[in-house]
């Protein structure tokens, strides 16, 4: 038995942030998500780096092998940026600086790597950021919180979501004729010559699965009198509490010290 994507999610009081209002959670980082778009020093983005994933180890609830992509994963790729997007700075810029190696006539210096390191780290926390809410939320809550709070027509708020649950159904389709094919026998040979005609021989059944998923759901919601009138009876409510302004607050309160620090550091 599979959950339901579209019930409320509930989670222990230790996970907290699978509790809060996805707006809530979405407010929280955005202002400084903006700021690490503009920062060009490497103090602000490392802090913000560490700040997030402290805060997602801490209150969302995370399989091992997303907790170990998180810890281990993300700074290891911040790590390689570093070195792609310095290998992209102008020397001349940066030839005051210490030399780390050089290969033939193109030399890395210790600034170009700092330039990188910065910008890295800049999409690291940047990512880390966002996934606060996006590993905490669900496409369905963000979607009635949006239409609940941000007056969004839900005309195209869950239009949106119908249009998003093709994508796991068209998924399943896929399975299912790939298997079909496999036990007819289509599915043979090897090859990337093999391999575009069996892509070939799966668009028309996907493409007549799709017409007739696409005729269901457009069935059901004119069933349900969808678009009908100006508002719709919502069944699971996410209601903003006192918990998400003091979440918001607090997030807040420490962005703005850790900006302070990041200034005091530079």
């Amino acid at each position: 038995m599979t959950a339901d994507p579209y019930a409320a999610v509930t989670a222990p009081p230790r996970f907290f942030l699978h509790r809060l209002n996805p707006l809530s959670k979405l407010a929280a980082p955005l202002p400084f998500m903006a700021v690490l778009l503009v920062a060009r020093e490497v103090w602000t983005p490392l802090l913000f780096l560490v700040f997030a994933i402290v805060t997602i180890l801490i209150g969302a609830r995370l399989t091992p092998r997303q907790a170990v992509l998180l810890v281990v994963g993300l700074p290891a790729l911040v790590l390689v940026l570093s070195f792609s997007f310095g290998l992209w700075t102008d020397a001349s810029l940066v030839d005051t600086t210490p030399l780390v190696f050089q290969v033939g006539e193109y030399r890395f210096f210790l600034g170009a790597w700092l330039i990188g390191l910065a910008t890295a780290l800049r999409l690291g926390a940047v990512l880390a950021l966002a996934l606060i809410p996006g590993l905490t939320t669900t496409g369905p809550e963000l979607v009635r919180a949006s239409v609940q709070h941000l007056r969004v027509p839900y005309r195209v708020g869950y239009t949106a979501l119908a249009a998003y649950r093709f994508v796991p159904r068209f998924r399943h389709d896929l399975d299912l004729i790939r298997q079909a094919h496999r036990v007819r026998g289509v599915a043979g040979g090897r090859g990337p010559i093999a391999g575009i005609r069996r892509a070939f021989g799966y668009v028309v059944p996907l493409l007549a699965g799709a017409i007739r998923h696409a005729e269901r759901v457009s069935f059901a919601m004119d069933s349900r009198a969808f678009g009908a009138y100006p508002t719709r009876t919502e069944r699971h409510l996410l209601p903003l509490r006192p918990r998400d302004a003091v979440f918001v607050g607090v997030f807040w309160l420490v962005g703005a010290g850790l900006l302070m620090l990041a200034a005091r550091l530079n």
